[in-house]
């Protein structure tokens, strides 16, 4: 996505209605930005945080660097809008320049509310999430049947339909992928032999 987004910056700088727009220095900050996260995710530990019996996941530097980095960035053209005022830019970049502001600050939003805020933690028998509004959901292990990758995140669901959705960027978030899997194919061999010894 990073690397489509870099190309459309570019051929845009070569459209002539938008030319005069800063594009090669949106591409650019686009490429740190990717780069830099790219880094953090390297950061990123793969086992879940053990208390109590439970194993949590917790946001990862990425996810930090995601929500904080985008909502700094849309605070600083923000200001940027409101210092330089209408009168010395041209209308069309403040108008690109806010667009962007609020493109950021709804992904930083997004970013916190759908990862930052969340809290999964499992032990043995279920698995708890609470949700950035407070919703909690359980979801025993007996009764967990997928666990599948989503533009989203990675969905946990049961056969009642039940599910878990949470951010594959999470501290923790591939060994809770691996357990689910892992219950999942053996409730499905449990139903198998059940039926066919019935």
């Amino acid at each position: 996505m990073p690397l489509v987004l870099i190309a459309l910056l570019i051929f845009l700088k070569h459209v002539p209605v938008v030319d005069h727009l800063p594009l090669a220095r949106a591409a650019g900050v686009v490429a740190f930005a990717t780069g830099a996260f790219l880094a953090l995710r390297l950061l990123q530990p793969e086992k879940a945080v053990e208390t109590n019996g439970w194993s949590e996941l917790h946001a990862s530097p990425a996810e930090y660097f995601a929500v904080y980095g985008g909502a700094a960035l849309s605070a600083a053209l923000m200001i940027a809008i409101i210092h330089a005022g209408w009168k010395t830019v041209d209308p069309i970049e403040m108008i690109a320049a806010f667009i962007a502001s609020l493109g950021l600050a709804g992904g930083a939003t997004l970013a916190a509310v759908s990862g930052l805020f969340q809290r999964i933690r499992w032990n043995h028998r279920t698995l708890v999430h609470r949700s950035a509004f407070g919703r909690l959901t359980e979801l025993a292990w007996a009764d967990v049947e997928h666990c599948e990758p989503s533009w989203r995140g990675v969905v946990i669901s049961t056969r009642g339909g039940r599910r878990v959705t949470y951010s594959a960027l999470h501290a923790g978030a591939a060994e809770l992928a691996a357990h689910a899997t892992y219950r999942a194919r053996r409730n499905a061999e449990t139903a198998s032999q059940a039926f066919a010894s019935v």
